[in-house]
């Protein structure tokens, strides 16, 4: 474990609102806490440096160290009620798809308390074979299986029935899977009975798990999607068990009243059909056990009748009856607050972090403070990119190497990386341990690379920073300008909307803001358009739709449906965000290319490598003109900390047809690319075409922009996500520099 690390409850907070911090630490010393302004946090000695302004607060001070786990895996946890009274004899039934089988111990559907063993546990056993296991609580326990190996990835119909007749003294333990897709090689089918000496032990006082075994913590995680657990009174035979399974949803709990003669067979008929958007799960039968999901694993996905006929589960919500269980999920940490502070009244919007230090090892717990509504203190807003930064949180690259660590070890930069410890969560440009693509990401956690001094790409020159470091190239770059600034958070401006920017002069981006929601997209289109002036200084942004969880705080969704430049793609019928229900993916398959908010979309990407401008005569004209006082030379940005360019990585362009406004001045383009940069996948219909109809090399470029907009405002774009690491060039004193401060300094009126 990292030895001292910890996160916020929040990334953003006003004056007078209260932030929580939670930490953790395996050191036998206490830990000293102080409050910084950041300033840089690039590592490269031949940069700025990391730099911080130490201030007081509330908060400084020591705390002693304590360990706080954390526990990944999802599972559905019913709380425990006396409904199993009198049931001698009991059925369990579930549809399931099993992503690991052979991982180990997968608990189904389990009410088994493992240290007095009592209970029952529907199960996937150490050797990938579906088994039954009961106990009474006096020592007596025992397991059947089938026997045969489930296979990876096909639905099976999955039973256990223990029957009890008091008149033959018989009691049977039988467990049984049937796939619903033959292998034509092989059937995977099996069943197996043993006879029982006791009688198992059901209301133990524990509670029911769905994906898992109880304990502390819980354990044996299923991987895999789970379909409509039943459990019923009464030991029914396979041919009823598969009747039951076979029936429609809606006309469920008439077919198991109208079989055999217990009036109260029913225990439990979860519908993971309902909803969906939520973190409950619905039973449909008489007691009403409805149950809580435990670390989100993923709704929304296809379930095992599903036709192929409707690929959005809002438009067929029975053909979308699984949830998918993950043994790697997160939500919450859940860890205790260490310390708190309350933003005093007068304290500048800006970056900030908790620094923390225990010796030789050091953290730091990055926050933003934002005005109050409608106080702004600036001219300049910076829009961080909080849903870039979530959605990217502890994205494991596999590149923690000898030049990793020899890099991090000379530049007494961060030395954990997410490839070492995944135990925080990755992020969803990661897989799942079952090889399903991270779709949830969420800020109650530590995300180890948004810190200052954190390396996500050392193969290349320069510093091979990425998102919170790499931004703060602009932070360290207004601070030497002696630009004020305020900051605002994608999130904040998802929940308050355009009237949180309207008042700011001008509007900054990042390098990368590439997430974003209808709600923050709106915001910014209606700031463009009623005079606001827009400079995006970054590259791929605006790029991937997401969705907020309507009930849980601080988590979004991406699906990464089809086209895009895709960490992993998206299964078929699987593309609606289960958290709202809207189609997920590009925004550009949306029908909102970033084109018409920023005059620029994405269209290459290449290694962490860059090179420079070239200005076209559009620069010169008078209209324009203004941008490059005191900038004499065609060649812009042919130097810079990321990747020793100012245009590289991933690059924008204009793009008329994708909504490129008429009135734009191109400015200047990049040339010279390396031979590993591609066109983006979106842009290309065969391996000889593409959908602009030019040569691929004409449009692997970044493009330099400006236009006005309604309203007397304008947008800047520079379609690159390397320019910033360009701005601190000779001590500022550089093209790039004097360009990007112009810009500014028209906006604001000086």
């Amino acid at each position: 474990m990292i030895p001292l690390i910890g996160y916020s409850d929040r990334l953003s907070v006003a004056p007078r609102m209260k932030i929580e911090f939670k930490v953790s630490s395996n050191q036998h010393l206490p830990y000293d806490a102080k409050l910084v302004r950041v300033i840089s946090g690039d590592p490269n000695p031949d940069g700025v440096g990391i730099r911080e302004e130490e201030l007081p607060a509330s908060f400084t001070g020591s705390y002693p160290s304590r360990f706080q786990p954390v526990y990944l895996g999802s599972y559905a946890r019913v709380k425990h009620r006396d409904v199993f009274s009198g049931a001698s004899s009991f059925t369990v039934i579930a549809t399931i798809y099993p992503t690991t089988p052979n991982k180990g111990e997968q608990g189904i559907i389990c009410k088994y308390d493992r240290y007095i063993k009592a209970g029952f546990a529907l199960i996937i056993d150490a050797d990938g074979c579906l088994a039954g296991q009961i106990g009474d609580g006096k020592g007596n326990e025992i397991q059947v299986s089938t026997g045969q190996k489930l296979w990876v990835r096909n639905w099976y119909r999955v039973w256990m029935t223990f029957s009890c007749d008091f008149k033959s003294e018989g009691k049977i333990l039988s467990v049984g899977q049937l796939p619903l897709k033959s292998n034509y090689l092989q059937d995977s089918g099996a069943s197996k009975s043993i006879q029982v000496k006791f009688i198992p032990e059901l209301n133990t006082g524990i509670d029911l798990l769905i994906a898992a075994m109880d304990g502390v913590p819980v354990a044996k995680h299923f991987n895999g999607k789970i379909e409509r657990p039943i459990v019923l009174n009464g030991a029914f035979d396979r041919e009823t068990i598969l009747k039951i399974q076979n029936s429609p949803t809606d006309n469920l709990i008439n077919v198991i009243a109208t079989i055999g003669s217990n009036p109260k067979a029913i225990i439990a008929v979860w519908d993971f059909s309902q909803n969906i958007t939520g973190t409950q799960i619905i039973d449909l039968g008489p007691n009403k056990l409805d149950g809580e999901l435990i670390n989100l694993p993923t709704r929304g996905v296809t379930g095992s009748n599903w036709s192929g006929e409707e690929m959005c589960w809002r438009h067929a919500p029975e053909e979308y009856g699984a949830i998918h269980f993950h043994d790697d999920d997160i939500y919450d940490c859940g860890w205790e607050t260490d310390f708190s502070f309350t933003v005093p009244e007068d304290m500048h919007s800006g970056v900030y972090a908790a620094r923390l230090k225990c010796g030789d090892v050091e953290e730091m717990i990055p926050f933003f403070v934002r005005p109050k509504p409608g106080q702004p203190q600036s001219d300049i807003c910076v829009l961080i990119p909080t849903f870039t930064y979530i959605l990217y949180g502890n994205h494991a690259r596999g590149n923690t190497n000898e030049v990793y660590r020899e890099r991090a070890n000379v530049w007494n930069a961060r030395p954990w990386t997410p490839d070492e410890h995944p135990e925080y969560g990755l992020s969803t440009y990661n897989f799942h341990s079952d090889g399903s693509g991270i779709c949830y990401a969420s800020r109650s956690r530590p995300m180890m690379n948004m810190r200052s001094g954190f390396i996500s790409i050392p193969e290349f020159p320069g510093s091979g920073l990425r998102h919170f470091p790499a931004d703060t190239h602009l932070f360290a770059w207004l601070e030497a300008m002696g630009h004020n600034f305020d900051v605002i958070t994608d999130e904040d401006l998802h929940e308050q909307g355009f009237s949180l920017i309207e008042s700011y002069k001008v509007v900054l981006t990042t390098t990368h803001p590439e997430y974003h929601t209808k709600q923050s997209l709106d915001a910014l289109k209606d700031y463009s358009e009623n005079g606001g002036n827009l400079m995006y200084l970054g590259g791929n942004g605006f790029y991937w739709r997401i969705a907020k969880h309507q009930e849980l705080d601080g988590v979004y969704e991406v699906r990464r449906a089809e086209g895009g430049i895709r960490a992993w793609a998206a299964e078929p019928g699987e593309y609606y965000h289960s958290f709202d229900g809207t189609y997920g993916g590009l925004w550009r398959r949306n029908g909102r290319p970033p084109q018409e908010l920023v005059g620029v979309g994405f269209s290459a990407q290449g290694f962490m490598e860059g090179t420079y401008y070239r200005r076209h005569r559009n620069s010169k004209n008078e209209k324009v003109a203004w941008i490059f006082a005191d900038v004499d030379e065609d060649i812009l940005g042919d130097f810079g900390l990321i990747g020793c360019g100012a245009a590289g990585y991933e690059l924008d362009r204009v793009d008329y047809a994708l909504g490129t406004p008429r009135n734009v001045f191109v400015l200047a383009s990049s040339e010279n690319h390396n031979d590993n940069f591609i066109l983006v996948h979106e842009e290309q219909l065969t391996h000889v075409s593409n959908c602009g109809g030019e040569p691929d090399s004409d449009l692997i470029r970044a493009d330099i922009i400006y236009y006005e907009t309604p309203n007397g405002g304008a947008v800047f774009s520079v379609g690159s996500i390397s320019f910033c690491g360009s701005l601190s060039h000779n001590n500022y004193d550089n093209n790039i520099s004097r360009i990007t401060n112009n810009v500014i300094l028209r906006a604001i009126g000086d």
